[in-house]
């Protein structure tokens, strides 16, 4: 009989299906792919038709959802709350509970939960696993965790602070260890998940202790198209003297903030391009995108006590030569030194980029959430 070593992981948004089939035997990945435009023109109808989709595409390759390899299958869930904080295998009283938390993230949930229920019909016999992109962060302490609001209030509506790219920072924290020929429990690492979505941990020993994003993915870095931290009284100021409603200011801040709104891009490449023609505006988003990143990696220095590395993962993090020395430039008195022949080379895999002389390791490390996704998926179902 065929061992089943084999996860599909899912990843079902708001408007595509990603997937990817890992072989947790060997760490192969026989089948990738995405479904777009899900209900638009020219797309598929709904999430229903995607998985559906994606079925037959993996059908076609010999890699059906009945196959015998097949051993579970992995789903990205964007919220888990106070209530899921591990991979947790999915039961019909599991998918109540996550429908229950799409007030927290309802432009998340709602897809991942379409994308568990259609793959729970396609294979009802199959386990299913639910990983939570906020799990990882529910080591943080309460005071860290907590938003100095009336305690009553807080707890009555869940406002506290989550975290997300959890998987992300779950994978760099630990492939930054072993970069470093150490155990995780040993490192104390400042992971900056630098993509259009933007966050920074502070992991201690393995455990994540601090992070950027808060209730929402909205607060902390400068991202490609949401604001970041913000004086919440910028919202009292725009319904009072600007005259807009809420779903116009979760707009405006969510959706034409961050990069694209100081400059009109929110590609780090163009904007890198529109900086050496001597563009004002793209050099203004790239300084505030800067001062943003330096003030976490200071504070969470402080917040850790010792650094052991700084990884830059992510789209921007990993490809980004001039983002990395902005951030890390003249940090020296915090044992901080970038190697600039070894930041400016182009190559796979992880790396140091720190001089010999660094107290504080830096490195680029790509991230890679489907294999973490896969890792804890397999990990639960075999025991």
């Amino acid at each position: 009989m065929t061992a089943a070593t084999r996860v599909l992981v899912l990843n079902s948004g708001s408007s595509s299906v990603k997937y990817q089939l890992l072989d947790m035997a060997d760490h192969s990945r026989p089948a990738a792919g995405v479904v777009e435009r899900i209900g638009e023109e020219g797309g598929v109808a709904d999430h229903a038709e995607a998985l559906r989709q994606v079925a037959r595409q993996l059908d076609e390759q010999g890699l059906g959802l009945d196959s015998p390899a097949l051993a579970a299958v992995g789903h990205r869930v964007v919220h888990g709350g106070t209530r899921f904080t591990e991979p947790t295998l999915i039961t019909d009283e599991v998918v109540a509970e996550i429908e229950k938390l799409v007030p927290l993230a309802p432009l998340h949930n709602p897809a991942n939960i379409t994308g568990i229920k259609v793959a729970r019909e396609l294979r009802p016999d199959l386990p299913q696993v639910a990983v939570f992109d906020t799990a990882f962060h529910a080591t943080i302490p309460e005071a860290a965790a907590r938003y100095a609001i009336d305690a009553a209030t807080a707890d009555r509506y869940g406002i506290r602070r989550y975290g997300f790219h959890g998987t992300s920072h779950a994978y760099v924290s630990r492939a930054t260890a072993a970069l470093l020929g150490r155990e995780p429990a040993e490192v104390n690492v400042i992971v900056l998940h630098l993509g259009n979505g933007a966050s920074a941990s502070a992991v201690r020993g393995g455990e994540c202790v601090d992070t950027s994003m808060g209730m929402t993915p909205l607060e902390g870095l400068v991202m490609g198209t949401r604001s970041g931290d913000i004086d919440p009284a910028v919202v009292f100021h725009l319904e009072r003297v600007g005259g807009m409603g809420s779903d116009e200011i979760d707009a405006l801040l969510n959706k034409r903030s961050g990069l694209l709104g100081l400059c009109g891009d929110n590609d780090m490449r163009e904007i890198g391009r529109r900086m050496g023609e001597g563009d004002p505006a793209a050099r203004l988003a790239f300084d505030v995108y800067v001062h943003r990143l330096r003030r976490y990696v200071g504070a969470f220095t402080a917040v850790l006590g010792r650094v052991d590395a700084i990884a830059f993962t992510a789209g921007v993090g990993e490809n980004s030569a001039a983002v990395r020395a902005a951030a890390l430039r003249d940090l020296e008195a915090l044992g901080i030194a970038l190697d600039p022949v070894h930041n400016a080379v182009r190559a796979g895999g992880a790396r140091l980029i720190s001089t010999a002389a660094s107290r504080v390791a830096v490195a680029v490390v790509p991230t890679d959430e489907e294999f973490e996704i896969a890792r804890d998926t397999y990990r639960l179902v075999s025991g």
